[in-house]
């Protein structure tokens, strides 16, 4: 099982970055305000749940590298820093990401069950989620307790179980979020500033201390 300090960890990582504006939040935000709560809730959990297929690769792909090759594992770690800094490097560029996409009013009629399977296989195929999960995920196993592949499986779950939530908070307050990002454009910038400086602190530990 994971530790408390590795749940706690991981766990404040994952929101700050589910949270801060992307494709994924700003899609169930914009379904939300323009087709109902339940539309915006069901494609953000279905963006969520597709986190899963991540999560299977993650596993079977970074326990493959380590029992095959130590020295592999650690390029993958390195290479996964050097992508999140990347990441981060681009957050902090950023001039904020909360406009809203208008094309998810102007889309067909969908049901609660179409957007849902939308937002898993929207998630599922996209390849800068899975480098990320490759990246993210093996900097809070703790090598020496065992069990990578478990401690793996467990870190994506959580990451989909939050994402879940989340999601689904921000579906269910559509409006009242969408009216907050309106009155108040800096807000999201400042959560880009703060998934980039966590993307940079995380990248450079990867890089240069592990």
């Amino acid at each position: 099982m994971l530790t408390l300090d590795q749940l706690l960890a991981f766990l404040l990582a994952a929101s700050l970055i589910t949270i801060s504006p992307g494709p994924d939040n700003l899609m169930v935000l914009s379904l939300g305000m323009s087709r109902g709560r339940k539309q915006g809730m069901a494609f953000g959990l279905g963006c969520a749940l597709g986190c899963l297929s991540h999560t299977l690769l993650a596993v079977v792909g970074v326990s493959s590298l380590l029992v095959a090759s130590p020295v592999a594992f650690a390029a993958l770690r390195i290479g996964g820093g050097a992508y999140l800094f990347w990441l981060g490097v681009q957050a902090l560029r950023s001039r904020g990401g909360a406009t809203v996409p208008t094309h998810a009013a102007d889309a067909p009629e969908q049901s609660a069950m179409q957007l849902l399977w939308r937002g898993v296989f929207a998630n599922a195929i996209n390849p800068k989620v899975m480098l990320f999960f490759l990246a993210f995920l093996p900097q809070f196993v703790a090598a020496d307790r065992g069990d990578v592949p478990w401690q793996l499986a467990q870190l994506g779950m959580v990451f989909t179980v939050q994402a879940a939530v989340l999601f689904g908070v921000l579906g269910y307050f559509a409006g009242t979020v969408g009216q907050w990002f309106a009155r108040w454009p800096l807000v999201a910038l400042w959560f880009d500033r703060l998934a980039g400086v966590i993307f940079c602190g995380l990248g450079a530990r990867l890089i240069f201390i592990s």
